[in-house]
């Protein structure tokens, strides 16, 4: 019975269910159809719907929140930096619009920047020590006294003689002038030596190597002042041994001039840590000299500056050379050199001195020569380099070993001839090469020339003075290491400074 009741219940309910989708039609598939089509018609909503359910979904989860986060950073980023990018385009645009660099003016302005006025450097600090007027000015008057000059009270008013060493005057003229005229310049005097990154020396060791020993008289013959290079130069370190700041660091810090190559030759072993000033290292033995810790700086030029345009009209001498034919050491060259090309077509080659009148002759011959030779002197370099480069005519540089100065800076292989001793002493070898050089060629060696030419005239507006000082704020930071090594060493360890090598190469422990 309990069976059968429950059967009828369930066909009852089913029943009920089938009328209830009937509906009043009594149809159900017409009834299921329409409600198929409303379905469709309300599709794109659900799908929207159900999106945004998801959406809502996700975010409230943990996983999806860090996500989030990490776009709209990365958006953030990516509009910022690409705002700062097109800011320096348009900059560099600027730049090139304000410094059209294939001009010499260009270069000025950037070597400027460079030297000091870059945003953010600051100038290297230079002290100038008030030397005694003996190691000056005192040099100055010595000099003048020997070749029949009188004696005056105030020796400032003296004038430096002209010759190649003139390094040592331009160098201290600049730093004694106004610091508004020193346009351009690397570093900055002070008069605080607390203040100082470098201390420069400025005794006229060349001048005062010239001066004779033994002086004529001057008002009478009793009168006979004499003067000792080697006193001053004695004189000077034992001056400089007493300074305080000398001690420091043990003359480090300092910058001296020794253009001349025989230059404080009896002091030198007393100087050599200092920053020395030199043409090349002919003289000077490895542990006293290197082009890691010194500076290499050109001759003063003594011959007229070629003004004109680079061209080849009025230059029909193919190779001009004027100077001493005998020399010795590595300047024995120059004899054999003479045997060779003396007899040669379009080249002229002549002996001769330093003089007013010779200085001209040697003016008129690289003014109108293609290429002017240069051949060692009693060392590797010769003031006639840096004669040829003002005057437009391409250096021929016969040498096997040669430091020029700036390289850096200058690549000399643009505006130059290098050819071997060896090569160079072979009959016919020079002239044959110098021949085959076309006149294209040789205008772009001009062309080189002339834009360098600025850093080997003493005189110009950030010319080579300012270069030299541009190379010594250079070596500070190899200044700063060594002065810190050394307070570590144990003093009987040997000498190991890591500098001392006139080759480019470094000695290590």
């Amino acid at each position: 019975m309990e069976s059968d009741s429950a059967d009828t219940d369930s066909i009852t309910k089913k029943d009920s269910k089938f009328k209830s989708l009937k509906g009043v039609t009594g149809s159900p598939n017409r009834e299921a159809t329409d409600e198929r089509l409303r379905s469709k018609k309300s599709m794109p909503g659900l799908f929207s719907s159900l999106a945004s359910n998801t959406v809502q979904a996700l975010i409230r989860r943990s996983v999806l929140r860090p996500t989030l986060f990490t776009f709209i950073l990365l958006f953030f980023l990516y509009n910022v930096l690409n705002a700062f990018f097109f800011s320096v385009q348009d900059d560099s645009s600027k730049l090139d619009t304000t410094f059209p660099f294939d001009s010499d003016d260009s270069a000025i302005a950037v070597s400027q920047i460079s030297g000091g006025y870059f945003p953010g450097k600051s100038p290297v600090k230079v002290y100038l020590y008030d030397l005694p007027t003996r190691f000056t000015y005192g040099v100055i008057q010595h000099h003048s006294l020997v070749r029949g000059g009188r004696a005056v009270e105030d020796a400032t008013t003296l004038k430096y003689p002209g010759h190649q060493h003139m390094a040592e005057w331009y160098l201290f003229s600049d730093l004694i002038r106004p610091e508004p005229e020193r346009v351009g310049s690397p570093i900055v005097r002070v008069s605080d030596p607390e203040e100082a990154d470098l201390f420069y020396v400025a005794f006229f060791s060349s001048l005062s190597l010239i001066v004779n020993p033994t002086l004529v008289p001057v008002e009478s013959d009793t009168e006979k002042p004499t003067y000792s290079d080697a006193e001053n130069q004695q004189a000077l370190v034992e001056w400089l041994e007493e300074q305080e700041y000398w001690k420091r660091n043990n003359g480090r810090d300092h910058v001296i001039i020794a253009s001349d190559p025989n230059a404080l030759y009896r002091v030198m072993d007393r100087v050599k840590n200092s920053v020395l000033l030199v043409v090349d290292f002919g003289r000077l033995r490895r542990d006293q000299g290197s082009i890691v810790k010194d500076v290499v700086i050109p001759y003063s030029h003594r011959l007229r500056t070629y003004e004109g345009d680079v061209g080849l009209e009025n230059r029909n001498t193919l190779l001009f050379f004027m100077g001493a034919r005998y020399r010795k050491e590595g300047g024995k060259i120059r004899d054999k050199l003479f045997q060779i090309l003396e007899n040669e077509d379009d080249i002229i080659i002549k002996h001769g001195t330093q003089s007013t009148e010779n200085r001209r002759a040697a003016s008129k011959g690289m003014h109108t020569s293609k290429f002017c030779l240069h051949a060692a002197g009693d060392t590797p370099s010769a003031c006639r380099l840096f004669d040829a480069i003002v005057t437009l005519c391409i250096p021929v540089i016969v040498t096997d070993s040669i430091e020029l100065p700036f390289e850096d800076t200058i690549d000399y292989s643009k505006m130059a001839i290098f050819v071997d001793s060896a090569s160079a002493l072979k009959r016919g070898h020079l002239v044959s090469m110098l021949r085959k050089v076309t006149p294209e060629r040789i205008l772009e060696y001009q062309k080189e020339l002339k834009k360098v030419k600025r850093y080997f005239q003493y005189g110009a507006e950030d010319g080579t003075v300012n270069e030299i000082w541009r190379q010594v704020s250079k070596k500070l930071d190899l200044i700063k290491l060594m002065i810190n090594r050394d307070k570590r060493l144990i003093r009987n360890e040997p000498d190991c400074s890591c500098l001392c090598t006139n080759k480019t190469a470094i000695r290590t422990l």
